[in-house]
This record gives structure tokens, C-alpha cells and sequence, in this order.
């Protein structure tokens, strides 16, 4: 899947979402999201690692709990990018694929 194709799954869903709940996705509620799912996915490390209080769940539950968590987080990544007119195909390919080797970027890109 391509991030152009994961971003219009990612704003269909939102769309939804805001309109469910009547949310007004102003410039700030992208930027706080983000963060909001950075702590999610915190919370969920902190459990997965006995650092936190996991309950009753199981080793494969709380793995599970941070794919969820880390997916929230890479969506709203690709929301606050869309809307801030940010290009993360470009940037990855300037501040990290630079550094490859030639013959790996023939192989792989």
C-alpha cells in the first residue's frame, strides 16, 4: 500500500469520525492528536513491558494493544502532514534514504 492510498483510507475514516462526533479538525486538533497517540502508544509500551499495570491481559493482547496504538499514531502522522501540505514520500527520501548505498537504493526503491 502506498501512503497516497493510506491517506485516503486515513481522511475517509476520519471524516467519518469528525462528523460522528462533530469534532471541528481545526489546526491545532491535528498537532494535539498526534500527541494524544504518542501517549496512547506510551501507555500501551509501558504495559507491554510490566512498566505499567496490564491487568489481566495476555503477552499477545498487549502486542496487540501497541500495533493498534502505533497504527493511531502513524495515521494522524499522515493527517497532520496532509493538512500542513507536508510531503513525508519526499522527506524520507532527502533525510533518509541519502544515506544508503547506491546498491541498495537499485534494489529497493
Amino acid at each position: 500500500m502506498t501512503f497516497k492510498v493510506l491517506l485516503h483510507i486515513v481522511k475517509t475514516v476520519s471524516a467519518i469520525y469528525a462528523k460522528r462526533f462533530n469534532i471541528n479538525r481545526d489546526e491545532i486538533w491535528y498537532l494535539a492528536k498526534l500527541q494524544e497517540e504518542l501517549g496512547e502508544l506510551t501507555a500501551a509500551h509501558m504495559k507491554a513491558t510490566r512498566r505499567g499495570r496490564s491487568g489481566s491481559a495476555t503477552p499477545k493482547e498487549l502486542h496487540m494493544q501497541k500495533e493498534d496504538e502505533a497504527a493511531d499514531l502513524l495515521a494522524h502522522l499522515l493527517l497532520y502532514a496532509d493538512r500542513n501540505d507536508l510531503n513525508l514520500e519526499k522527506a524520507i527520501r532527502r533525510k533518509w534514504m541519502a544515506h544508503l548505498p547506491a546498491e541498495i537504493m537499485v534494489k529497493h526503491v
